[in-house]
């Protein structure tokens, strides 16, 4: 099984598609988010429903839009949820 997270990233060229990642786990009072190392993107909130297994991916896409820079990691062999 696959899954797909997208993460916001403050400047351009930091992450390429390709690139493997690795991923910490933050947790907040009803949500956790996820920061790709060394504190080059971060995710949004996720319920404690939706917790990330995987702590490896690999960039998929990297895009620019008029918010800023986002990059899409996939992650394999999640367990189901």
């Amino acid at each position: 099984m696959m899954r797909t997270m997208e993460f916001k990233m403050e400047r351009p060229g930091l992450l390429h598609e390709g690139d493997r990642v690795s991923i910490t786990e933050g947790k907040l009072p009803s949500n956790y988010y996820y920061t790709i190392d060394p504190s080059l993107a971060m995710s949004g909130n996720y319920p404690f429903r939706e917790q990330l297994k995987a702590r490896e991916g690999i960039v998929s896409e990297v895009k620019e839009n008029p918010r800023g820079f986002y990059v899409t990691v996939e992650f394999q062999d999640e367990p189901p949820v």
